[in-house]
């Protein structure tokens, strides 16, 4: 094996050889079953490249596959992509742009060819992404929602609710994007807080005996206004309910109504309502019997409802106009400053406009009831189980679904009209005049429309497994074993591949739901490109230096103005760009932070932590094939191997830490807890294999007094002690151990498996627990420990040898003592260990105190007292000095109330170490002082 790990070598070259080989693909089942462990991924859109949202949910998504693939279970992870309506539509528009071209001049044949054309040649970025994080999803399958198989299920999925009078065409508000010119789901709108202005107007009444103040943050919106509401609690206005106001500008008469949706607290307690241009006053409008008055354009110009010398102005020049008018009229009564959250398209950046229009619905309520079933019942568990109150909450309150778009790239509606608008609905138009008796002289046009991105997302779990038809697939692995996703997607994708399921598979899509937090920067902040904080994964696997960290931070932002503020914060926080830390430190960092927090802060350093360990895995590898190879990789004599073997309690004492440590994997993969799988594995690779077992082995392997048959028994141990260990990391660390586990193969009996990934996963019944041998080894690491302790608190050379006295040591003790000699020599440096008798005074020495037994280590002839009693008291006046300033400090009350919380935890922890450390010094100058004293 190379000296050094090194990641670049290895990743690509091995991904390709399991690609290649087919590894990917389900197998059959062992036991005879038909079943098989399923995991549908959410299907990133075409458009994207990953993120670290993506690589986050890939790798539980990936070590899931790998586990129970492992497990022998014929297992599919089905990939595929989004097509991404607003999304890839807008990426071509772009495209088309800047070679002078535009959509409506290609048409719309033309333009969705030439978005199939950007498709087939950038279309697989992120799919060649999820390679390079060594996803085993099975590409033979990998699939696409606008394909021709899954755009089959769409419009049979559509024509059958129609048919049931489950979807239908309606007018009502929308989400509207001016911009785009479509309607858009709430997913689609990103919310933030601006300044902005409150207008409180003056409507005078219509008998001209006075008027109410109306508070508003869209004047704009006036000439649709249909009432004005008040609270029927409110003295102030009780007796004007029912009375009527003169509008301004506009010159309609409009009642005062009374409504509890009314907060007599904001503004003068009076609330314009206007039921085409706000979702709240809809609601108001519906239970009020108001017109619905839309006065904007699809461009959010004024419409011709709007006075005629507003005609045609664009919404924010009304605005303007509109106060200008009022204040001439005497009817602006003040304007406030006011901070308010404004949405806006997540793709165009335009203010979202709530607008009237005709869209197709789908009727969820009858969809909805089984769905909330199958989780109240236990058919469907939530993964933290309080994500079920947050289903719950949203199902019982959920509205009809808007799955109409107002784009040319998607699903287009199957629905055709005749010269009148007679709506027919058929799979096809030929399907259309045929059930409706429609001939070929009567002129049809199709609906423009296509359908919400989410309508086909929403049949994914079993349009990808080949329904309508009923495939070998579709009866194999539906419904689907487990849903890995982020809980900001419940409602609009969870919710919705239930109730699809439900509607036409009769069954659920999937048997469980695990719900992941979101991945946040380190200090807890949204990862975005205003900010500069975003991480590319790739450029933690292959490293990016500064430059090229910044022109990719700072090229293509949709506010250039940030480009100084993100060039500063990305040369503070990675003044060398970022290392290359590899596939495995990254997806192990992953597996580490799947709490179930619902923020997950990132934080590079620990990354470089689980570098450090895949490198302490790579060389102690190296140590357990270097004790069985030559430097050519051969091995130096069957005989090291072969024959017969006496494990010693070093070989029974790691087979049974092993066994505990499967038993907690297994557990955690079960539950979800792929911190605590994580926790696991690296305790034991690090802490008990590494810094312990391979240390254990050494005084057998290296001393000459050692049988032929121990020395074997550690070989193997070592070897099969690795080897499991591989298998058992492999789904979180996928490359480091294929390639260790190559090297180890041939050297083994049983070594007819051609990749890691088909081993089968370890099973802790298969190991002996040894509860003598780990009490026995804790016992010889006890006394490690302490007379480690001891050289450390006394200074003294670890090369120097030392005779150590057992005080209150039992017979168990004194036995252990005795049988475990060669273990102690050699990893405490003891010269020689006995009992201190009961009659006999203890010599002055160092002391570690290990239950009811001390170890003692006399200080005669070790250390020079007076030199260390000076060495001591130089430290501990140090300590006392930063024992000071940290006190001070957190005693002054400015720098308590205006630090940072961090800064002053930060202040605080160090305190803390610093007076646990002038403990410490202070007993070991007593110790020292009594050496003094007793010369």
């Amino acid at each position: 094996m190379d000296k050094v790990y090194s990641p670049a070598s290895i990743e690509q070259r091995l991904y390709q050889q399991w690609e290649g080989a087919g590894y990917f693909a389900p197998r059959e089942s062992q036991d005879g079953t038909d079943a098989g462990y399923c995991i549908v991924i959410p299907p990133p859109n075409v458009t994207g490249t990953l993120h670290m949202g993506h690589a986050f949910q890939d790798t539980i998504m990936d070590a899931l596959t790998r586990y129970h693939r492992m497990r022998t279970e014929p297992t599919l992870w089905q990939p595929g992509t989004d097509h991404a309506g607003i999304a890839t539509q807008m990426v071509v528009e772009r495209q088309l742009e800047a070679r002078g071209e535009s959509r409506a001049g290609l048409g719309r044949e033309a333009f969705i060819d030439r978005v199939w054309e950007w498709k087939a040649q950038s279309g697989g970025t992120i799919a060649n992404q999820m390679r390079r994080l060594g996803a085993s999803v099975d590409w033979s399958r990998d699939r696409f929602t606008m394909d021709e198989g899954l755009s089959q299920a769409v419009v049979e999925v559509f024509v059958r609710l129609y048919e049931e009078g489950l979807i239908y065409r309606g007018q009502r508000l929308v989400n509207w994007d001016p911009v785009l010119q479509t309607a858009v789901s709430d997913l689609e709108v990103a919310s933030s807080e601006e300044d902005g202005s409150l207008w409180h107007l003056r409507y005078p009444l219509a008998d001209g005996s006075g008027h109410v103040v109306v508070a508003t943050t869209r004047p704009e919106t006036l000439l649709g206004d249909s009432a004005v509401a008040v609270n029927p609690a409110d003295e102030r206005y009780r007796a004007l309910i029912g009375r009527e106001l003169r509008l301004p500008i506009a010159d309609r008469l409009i009642p005062i109504i009374a409504d509890n949706y009314v907060d007599p607290e904001f503004g003068s307690g009076c609330v314009k309502i206007t039921p085409a241009h706000d979702f709240n006053d809809y609601e108001v409008g519906q239970r009020h019997h108001l017109p619905l008055i839309n006065v904007f354009t699809p461009d959010a110009h004024l419409n011709d409802t709007a006075p005629a010398n507003y005609r045609g102005l664009e919404r924010f020049a009304a605005r303007k106009k509109i106060i200008a008018e009022l204040e001439a009229l005497g009817l602006l009564e003040r304007i406030d400053p006011h901070k308010l959250m404004v949405p806006r398209g997540d793709r165009s950046g335009a203010v979202i406009e709530p607008y009237l229009t005709d869209q197709w619905y789908v009727k969820v309520e009858p969809l909805a009831e089984p769905a909330i079933r199958a989780v109240e019942d236990g058919r469907i568990r939530f993964v933290p189980e309080n994500w079920s109150k947050t289903y719950f909450e949203w199902m019982r309150n959920i509205k009809d679904w808007c799955i109409s778009r107002q784009l040319w790239w998607g699903h287009r509606i199957p629905a055709w009209y005749d010269e009148k608008g007679t709506v027919y609905v058929g799979r096809t138009e030929a399907e259309a005049r045929t059930r409706h008796g429609l001939s070929d002289s009567i002129v049809l046009r199709q609906d423009e429309d296509v359908l919400d991105t989410w309508f086909s997302s929403a049949l994914w779990p079993f349009s990808t497994l080949g329904w309508p038809e009923k495939t070998p697939e579709l009866a194999r692995f539906y419904p689907t074993s487990v849903l890995v996703t982020g809980f900001d997607i419940i409602f609009f994708w969870v919710a919705r591949m239930i109730m699809m399921g439900l509607k036409f598979m009769d069954d659920v899509p999937f048997r469980e739901v695990y719900v992941h937090g979101l991945i946040r920067d380190a200090e807890g902040q949204k990862m975005s490109k205003s900010k500069g904080n975003v991480l590319d994964p790739l450029d933690i696997v292959d490293g990016i230096t500064l430059e090229d960290l910044l022109r990719k931070r700072t090229t293509g932002l949709m506010q250039p103005q940030l480009a100084p503020k993100i060039d500063k914060a990305t040369r503070k926080s990675f003044p060398e760009g970022i290392d290359a830390y590899g596939t495995d430190a990254l997806r192990f960092t992953f597996a580490s932070l799947a709490t179930q927090s619902a923020d997950l802060r990132f934080d590079l350093s620990r990354v470089g932590g689980y570098r450090n360990f895949c490198n302490k895995l790579w060389n102690a590898a190296r140590y357990v094939l270097m004790t069985v190879e030559d430097e050519h990789g051969q091995l130096l004599d069957p005989h090291l191997l072969e024959g017969p073997s006496e494990p010693g309690v070093a070989d029974r004492w790691i087979r049974s830490r092993l066994a505990e440590t499967l038993r907690e994997v297994d557990t955690a993969f079960a539950e979800y807890r792929f911190d605590y799988a994580a926790t696991a594995l690296y305790n034991f690779t690090w802490y008990e294999f590494c810094d312990w077992y391979l240390e254990l082995t050494k005084p057998i392997l290296q001393s000459d007094a050692s049988s032929e048959s121990a020395k074997r028994a550690a070989r193997r141990g070592l070897l099969d002690t690795l080897e499991t260990l591989l298998r058992a990391l492999h789904p979180l660390m996928p490359f480091i151990t294929e390639e260790i586990w190559q090297r180890i193969q041939v050297h083994r009996a049983s070594s007819n498996v051609p990749s890691i990934m088909l081993a089968a996963w370890p099973r802790a019944e298969d190991l002996s627990s040894d509860q003598a041998a780990e009490a026995d080894v804790d016992w010889i690491k006890s006394i490690v420990l302490g007379v480690r302790q001891i050289r450390g608190e006394m200074d003294i050379s670890p090369s120097r040898g030392l005779n150590a006295l057992l005080e209150g040591a039992s017979a168990t003790d004194l036995e252990r003592a005795a049988r475990y000699d060669t273990y102690l020599g050699r990893l405490a440096g003891l010269e020689s260990l006995r009992a201190l008798a009961a009659t006999e005074t203890p010599p002055p020495a160092a002391a570690a105190v290990i239950g009811d037994l001390r170890i003692l280590v006399p200080m005669q002839g070790l250390i020079d007292p007076k030199a260390e009693a000076e060495r001591l008291q130089k430290r501990l006046q140090k300590i006392e000095s930063e024992i000071q300033r940290a006190t001070q400090k957190l005693a002054n009350e400015n720098f308590v109330r205006n630090a940072p919380a961090e800064v002053v935890e930060q202040e605080q922890q160090r305190l803390r170490e610093f007076s646990a450390s002038e403990k410490s010094l202070r007993e070991q100058l007593e110790r020292v002082l009594s050496l003094i004293d007793a010369a």
